[in-house]
């Protein structure tokens, strides 16, 4: 059987999305600074190329301030922003995703149902920087920091030559982008 024509036909194919832009979900557990910075990272860096969502397991009600302080702080249009349940990309009309990364290991560890489309997934996992403990300073640099590093990762991601990846190629790739920045970060 021709199992990547099988793997590519069960998804958008890459000229299609390239037409229509992809839609990407980034999920945490809280859904209050990781996926949030991922989310308006996103919008900002993808050119228009890119319709970005975040959603957490288990959100809060309310986005975290610090995170809040430093998207305000690098020029993000923080108004949309809110924390949301991943049940709500999930239902009926909702987008139906072409890449889904989850940015915290709880999230990653938990069960989920399968998301429509097949999408492509990804596992940048990044310390919860709402554990941060000290002063106000402190915490302030940790979130700055974890911004950074998904900053790093977002403009490697919309870098990719996307119309000359077939599906297998474009997954290797974004594996290896979440496997370089942990080790870059780690060393």
């Amino acid at each position: 059987p021709d199992v990547l024509g099988s793997l590519q036909s069960a998804h958008k194919d890459t000229a299609a999305m390239r037409a229509t832009g992809f839609d990407v979900l980034f999920i945490c557990s809280g859904n209050s600074a990781r996926s949030i910075f991922a989310e308006a990272l996103l919008r900002d860096l993808g050119n228009g190329n890119f319709r970005a969502y975040s959603a957490g397991t288990r959100p809060g009600t309310a986005l975290n301030p610090f995170a809040l302080e430093v998207l305000r702080r690098n020029g993000h249009d923080i108004s949309e922003l809110r924390s949301k349940h991943i049940s709500e990309f999930q239902q009926r009309g909702a987008p139906v995703m072409d890449f889904v990364f989850t940015v915290c290991d709880a999230a990653a560890g938990e069960e989920c149902p399968p998301w429509p489309g097949q999408p492509i997934t990804g596992h940048w996992g990044l310390p919860d920087p709402v554990k941060a403990t000290g002063t106000d300073a402190e915490k302030a640099l940790v979130f700055a920091q974890t911004y950074a590093a998904l900053r790093r990762r977002i403009a490697a991601f919309v870098e990719l030559p996307f119309a000359s990846l077939n599906r297998l190629s474009l997954q290797a790739r974004i594996d290896a982008l979440g496997a370089e920045a942990f080790a870059a970060e780690k060393g």
